[in-house]
């Protein structure tokens, strides 16, 4: 009778451990090195309260993480521009439906190390240095220096907001050095005195001193009057109306908790985030 017992008992246990098994779940996040402090914060705190689910993240860029939502890799796309509309048409193609969430607001900052003695830029002198009219520091009121050119690469949301709010129909000059995150900016910038880049305003800090701009210094202050020149909204996307914990982790984002920690990394939340 006591085997048969412990018989059941071990039968239960494993019964038990294939259901929890399959309450276990897991959401793939991709895309904007950007969004990406944000949503680490958040996959954080929601993890914590929804032990049986995990976040992956990977942060590739904003075109990467929407090519990963097309070819069914991730379930959340991060990205820090709007969709081209070849993305929605190859959704669309593809029988997605794409849906988007506002989850933050943005400010890009033009940076330059912290031993430059230049502290503020007009957007057409911001211009002109990146489309590489302006190559030389003494020409906006520095030292006399080469300037050395920082940029994104073309699959970066941030190289898509800056090329439209900044450049217009202005090519970035091949002279610029290419770097693949927010974070790559930073380090190369705070190690070149010459340097200029610029970044989302989640990964200003010391390392590297922010231009003001037109007459308005960079702050979230401004990004949230929109007094800055320079902002954007920040977005995740799914392909088709999100369901299960996809579905909850983005509600968690745009839950008040969810909006403390985007506003921890550095980010304006979104005023109508519930």
């Amino acid at each position: 009778m006591q085997m048969k017992n412990i018989a059941a008992l071990g039968a239960l246990c494993a019964m038990a451990g294939v259901v929890g098994a399959a309450q276990a779940e897991t959401v793939t996040v991709n895309g904007s090195t950007t969004v990406l402090p944000a949503m680490q914060l958040v996959a954080e705190g929601f993890m914590k309260a929804n032990p049986n689910v995990t976040i992956t993240i990977s942060g590739t860029g904003s075109g990467n993480g929407i090519k990963a939502l097309m070819d069914n890799t991730t379930d959340i796309a991060m990205s820090s521009r709007d969709l081209k509309k070849k993305e929605a048409d190859d959704l669309a193609k593809a029988g997605h439906k794409p849906v988007r969430f506002t989850v933050a607001y943005d400010a890009i900052i033009p940076v330059v190390n912290n031993k430059n003695a230049v502290k503020e830029l007009t957007i057409e002198q911001l211009r002109d240095i990146y489309a590489g009219k302006i190559r030389d520091w003494k020409e906006v009121g520095g030292a006399a220096a080469p300037i050395v050119v920082i940029g994104r690469d073309t699959s970066s949301g941030t190289f898509e907001c800056f090329q439209e709010l900044v450049m217009g129909k202005t090519r970035v000059s091949p002279r610029a050095l290419l770097q693949s995150s927010s974070g790559g900016v930073v380090q190369a910038v705070a190690g070149n005195p010459n340097a200029i880049g610029y970044i989302g305003i989640g990964y200003l800090d010391n390392q590297t001193h922010g231009l003001t701009i037109n007459g308005v210094a960079p702050s979230l202050d401004a990004a949230k009057n929109k007094t800055w020149p320079i902002s954007r909204d920040l977005f995740l996307f799914t392909a088709g109306e999100p369901a299960g914990a996809a579905k909850q982790v983005i509600d968690f984002m745009l839950s008040a908790e969810g909006q403390k920690d985007v506003e921890k990394a550095g980010f304006v939340p979104v005023p109508s985030a519930k």
